[in-house]
């Protein structure tokens, strides 16, 4: 008798071989990214979903649950959540299917996203923070309109629509050829595109590795699989919005544990550096959730020390704010390790920082900042090219041996979002002093909102705000509270309702602020 894993990849081989998405998706190429193949030392392949009418892969999914919907429910209407992608592969299925369509998405999900899908006559309804917030009010319009809900991912009619790029991808690569590829790279928010590709690939080719990449800060599928349940996460990363999920599916998460050999997670950097990979071997910019495989084939080809192997990354999609660009390529660097920042104390002397610019040698200076707030000693940020990070190690060690006494900031979140920005700031008028980071959703008035939300009790020492063109915003403050209000603080915090992160013993903190 076969096993239940059997018989679910049985049963999928025969939902993707009767997929119904072609009357709107097509057949996406399977390039080759040259530059980046001969970097790492492995044939590195694209499957460049983002070239799909609505920049995304997910209209397959979408199409293909809605004309398997009755006449009667479609007469009545669709409604889906989304943070974008999804909501413009419904809205344009609506349009080819003839019925109304309603798409409830979270006030953070890009401009870009929203005007597409209100040019696609979808009706948007903007609701919540992240998608989760988006499906309980979807839900809720639902029941009470009697619309029929098309589920971003956990439907097998959606998952059976993705997994038609597993299908093509076995098609296109190497036909007649005896060779496979070793692996496969698949981005995940809720978890339908690993679902079903990985599930499609397996009941195929079993040897097949496929592997799904997550990022750090929404990693809902790795702690379900390693907790063996279902897992809600309490809050969500901003930066890779198309996959931003508190919750995966039930399906999905079935599927993913019976199908998946992996999971890789990556940070924002990382996806910074695939999104300029894919750029410059395509002349294309994906999106942060489009390039996240591609971060995580790196990681894992870093990890394993993989070469001459065959690997396949999705580019889910291209849907990006022009304007996010400036964050991108602000951290690109980072990400690929081609840079690395420093806090560098030397003598407040002349011919200190030509001495300190010799030990740099041959790499380039990217950034100093400076200010003078010591008659001994000069505190300097400085950036600096490097080829690894390796290097960085190596830098702050020479640095070191010549009296420079040297904290490597390169993987500091804070330094890099703020400090790069504000070097100088020490102040004896700064007692009882909080440094806090928060992240918001960016809109309009959003900053105005943060502001007026501060209590008015605690005096503000310390402001720093920069709009990176990005979804969400950032702020670096300084609170100075009374010790015996301390605990009162924290549970103003507490009911602020924003994300945010204490730094006040961060060591960059206390090297340029404290």
């Amino acid at each position: 008798m076969a096993s239940t894993t059997e018989q679910n990849r049985q049963a999928y081989l025969r939902r993707v071989l009767t997929a119904r998405v072609y009357d709107v998706a097509h057949e996406t190429p399977l390039d080759e990214a040259k530059k980046l193949s001969k970097r790492i030392g492995n044939k590195v392949l694209l499957k460049r979903e983002d070239t799909q009418p609505v920049f995304s892969f997910k209209l397959r999914g979408a199409f293909n649950k809605m004309v398997h919907l009755t006449a009667e429910e479609r007469a009545r209407g669709v409604i889906c959540a989304s943070a974008g992608n999804h909501a413009q592969g419904v809205a344009l299925a609506a349009r080819r299917l003839g019925c109304r369509a309603v798409i409830v998405m979270p006030v953070t999900a890009p401009a870009l996203k929203v005007e597409a899908v209100r040019n696609l006559g979808g009706e948007v309804v903007l609701v919540g923070e992240s998608f989760s917030d988006a499906a309980q009010h979807a839900e809720k319009m639902q029941q009470e309109e009697g619309l029929s809900f098309v589920h971003p991912f956990d439907d097998p009619y959606v998952i059976a629509g993705q997994g038609t790029i597993g299908m093509e991808i076995l098609r296109q690569y190497q036909p007649g050829d005896r060779t496979r590829p070793d692996a496969i790279f698949v981005q995940i928010g809720g978890g339908g595109l690993a679902a079903g590709v990985a599930t499609y690939i397996k009941a195929i080719y079993p040897e097949i590795k496929v592997i799904g990449v997550e990022t750090k800060d929404s990693d809902a599928m790795k702690r379900s699989l390693d907790a063996g349940e279902n897992i809600t996460l309490e809050d969500v990363g901003l930066f890779s919005d198309g996959t931003a999920v508190k919750r995966v599916g039930d399906e999905t998460l079935m599927l993913c544990r019976e199908n998946l050999d992996d999971i890789i997670l990556v940070d924002s950097d990382e996806i910074c550096a695939a999104i300029k990979d894919v750029f410059e071997d395509t002349r294309t910019i994906v999106e942060p959730s489009g390039a996240l495989s591609l971060a995580g084939l790196k990681a894992w080809a870093r990890r394993e020390k993989a070469v001459n192997k065959t690997l396949i990354a999705i580019t889910s999609g291209a849907n990006m704010n022009f304007d996010r660009l400036r964050f991108v390529s602000e951290r690109a660097e980072y990400g690929e390790q081609r840079e690395a920042i420093f806090a560098v104390t030397i003598p407040e002397e002349r011919g200190s920082f030509r001495r300190l610019c010799k030990l740099v040698g041959s790499r380039s200076v990217t950034e100093f900042n400076y200010r003078i707030s010591d008659q001994e000693k000069a505190y300097i940020f400085v950036g600096i090219q490097t080829a690894n990070s390796h290097d960085a190690d190596e830098l702050v060690h020479v640095f070191e041996n010549s009296g420079f006494p040297t904290l490597n900031l390169t993987h500091d979140e804070l330094a890099k979002l703020h400090l790069r920005h504000m070097i100088g700031g020490h102040s004896k008028l700064a007692t009882n002093e909080h440094l806090l980071r928060f992240e918001f959703p960016e809109r309009p008035g959003s900053l105005m909102k943060f502001l007026t939300s501060l209590a008015p009790q605690w005096n503000i020492s310390l402001f720093h705000y920069r709009n990176n063109g990005a979804d969400f915003g950032r702020i670096f403050v300084g609170i100075q509270v009374p010790p015996e209000d301390d605990q009162l603080f924290k549970e103003f915090l507490h009911a602020l309702g924003y994300r945010y992160w204490e730094e006040t013993d961060n060591p960059a903190c206390k090297f340029f602020l404290s």
